[in-house]
């Protein structure tokens, strides 16, 4: 028995297409309707939800910077940490920090209560910037200049986590922001912690 294969330049016989029943036009109404809610939340959450941060992302030679990053560390050193500076820039000052593979440099030291421009760069790969035990992440990628505006609304030491995947020792890829109050001292318990804002200005 032979049968007629049908290609795409030839009709299907008889009704292959019926409209749609009214139930189904509701459905397809309320969807398209939900659709075009979540489209209009996308750009009011970002000014109005807190949780997505402005700043402004600018292109950067990725080699000019790290030196930026190791002048500013050495200007402002205080201490240091199994060999990576400690710096503590002055409340307003830009504040920079860059992935490389595997560590964050430097060791941030912050105030409580100050804004800072943090300047957030890789030299190799892509990293994530993950600050523990805030939710605050980033994508943190070589030859872009993430600049942001923070003011830290909790003291105590912090850790940054890469959450992107970098290389065999992705894992240990653990950096510090130390936040310390108006006396000077940070607090060891970071569970009240929380983000106090966020967004444009």
């Amino acid at each position: 028995m032979l049968t007629k294969v049908h290609t795409g330049l030839e009709s299907v016989p008889g009704v292959w297409w019926k409209p749609a029943h009214t139930a189904e036009k509701i459905w397809v109404s309320i969807a398209f309707a939900w659709c075009i809610v979540l489209f209009a939340m996308m750009p009011l959450w970002h000014w109005k939800g807190g949780q997505n941060p402005s700043g402004v992302r600018t292109r950067v030679n990725p080699t000019a910077f790290y030196q930026r990053t190791v002048t500013f560390a050495t200007r402002y050193k205080v201490g240091d940490d199994r060999g990576l500076p400690i710096v503590q820039p002055p409340p307003g000052s830009d504040v920079y920090l860059v992935g490389l593979t595997f560590q964050w440099y430097p060791i941030l030291k912050l105030q409580q209560g100050k804004e800072y421009t943090l300047h957030l760069s890789a030299l190799d790969v892509n990293h994530g910037f993950s600050l523990y035990p805030m939710n605050v992440n980033f994508a943190v990628v070589p030859g872009f200049d993430y600049a942001l505006r923070v003011t830290p609304t909790a003291a105590g030491d912090f850790r940054i986590v890469c959450n992107e995947f970098c290389g065999i020792g992705h894992h240990t890829m653990v950096g510090r922001v130390i936040v310390v109050d108006s006396l000077g001292q940070s607090i060891s318990d970071n569970a009240g912690a929380r983000i106090g804002g966020g967004g444009a200005r």
